[in-house]
């Protein structure tokens, strides 16, 4: 089984170069100018140009159930023979929510709690959005339980920069 790496944007190629990942997932406000790292091919680069936010802001992109989707769609279409990585700009927020949604997409008989503590357990600085953790549970009818494991995490520990991890989703 492949798995799931997450780093910030400055880690990625050194993750990518690490971890023998094939697949890459890019979470920014600015993604579309994000090139795929060596080794990527482009089909194989999900750039979502989101910001991290959980409203409306001016001159900001809302995260929404389109970019969700299309998140669960990649999850959904990579073969797992080699890893995927996951980043956004500083490792903690969009990319560990994300992390978290695909996880729950790959392994849906997974307790949600039981997940949300293995992520904590692997970056104390996660602090997913949760906006996209409230958009991936109605998409996936989790009922408010993936929302719920992640609010019992709570915040993470302040940093600039989370510290590049690998989530087991098994």
């Amino acid at each position: 089984m492949a798995k799931l790496h997450v780093c910030s944007l400055s880690r990625l190629q050194e993750t990518v170069d690490r971890t023998g990942a094939k697949h890459v997932v890019t979470l920014l406000t600015e993604a579309a100018g994000v090139p795929s790292p060596n080794g990527i091919l482009p089909m194989q680069h999900l750039k979502l140009i989101a910001s991290d936010i959980t409203a409306p802001m001016e001159g900001h992109i809302l995260p929404g159930a389109e970019h969700v989707e299309q998140l669960i769609a990649f999850v959904k279409a990579w073969d797992r023979v080699d890893p995927m990585v996951i980043h956004c700009w500083a490792g903690i927020s969009r990319s560990t929510a994300s992390a978290y949604i695909a996880a729950s997409v790959l392994n849906p008989e997974l307790d949600d709690v039981h997940l949300a503590t293995r992520l904590r357990a692997a970056a104390p600085s996660a602090t997913p959005n949760p906006r996209l953790i409230a958009l991936a549970d109605a998409i996936l009818d989790r009922k408010g339980r993936m929302m719920a494991a992640i609010a019992d995490i709570g915040r993470g520990t302040d940093a600039f920069e989370g510290t590049p991890f690998e989530l087991v989703y098994d």
